[in-house]
């Protein structure tokens, strides 16, 4: 009597399929880079254009105290909402335990010069030592703002 030897061993194949894998990072990779310049924790407003304005490159750190005011009047901090009466306390909270108590403002053109008056006002009462505010540099064309 003999033994039946069974070789169904030798027809696996062991290659990884990595087609699949490729597809779904290339998805990934795509769908990450629509979405990064979205999340962004400012709010969107039209600065007030400068020609010589001193450059503040803190301002774009993620632990940063920004300080928003749209064109229709309303002030967030960071990327939430707040009354402008509630800025003080809330920015005295932000900045207790930084080393550089600096606050950045970044108004909107046509907004209301009483608004940004009175959310300048809110902000030096809560201890800051540096207020910036924020302005863009005015396109130029191509032939030198001819």
């Amino acid at each position: 009597m003999a033994l039946a030897v069974r070789n169904e061993g030798a027809k696996v194949n062991s290659n990884i399929n990595v087609t699949p894998m490729v597809d779904v990072m290339l998805v990934l990779l795509i769908v990450f880079m629509v979405i990064t310049p979205m999340v962004q924790n400012k709010v969107n407003v039209d600065l007030t254009k400068s020609v010589d304005a001193t450059p503040m490159p803190d301002a774009e750190h993620e632990d940063s105290v920004v300080v928003a005011v749209t064109r229709d009047g309303h002030v967030y901090l960071g990327a939430n909402q707040i009354a402008s009466g509630d800025l003080g306390p809330k920015v005295t909270d932000m900045l207790q335990n930084k080393t550089n108590k600096e606050v950045y403002l970044r108004a909107d053109m046509r907004s209301n010069y009483g608004v940004v008056m009175d959310v300048i006002d809110n902000i030096r009462t809560s201890g800051t030592d540096t207020l910036g505010v924020l302005t863009d540099q005015p396109n130029t064309g191509a032939l030198g703002g001819q």
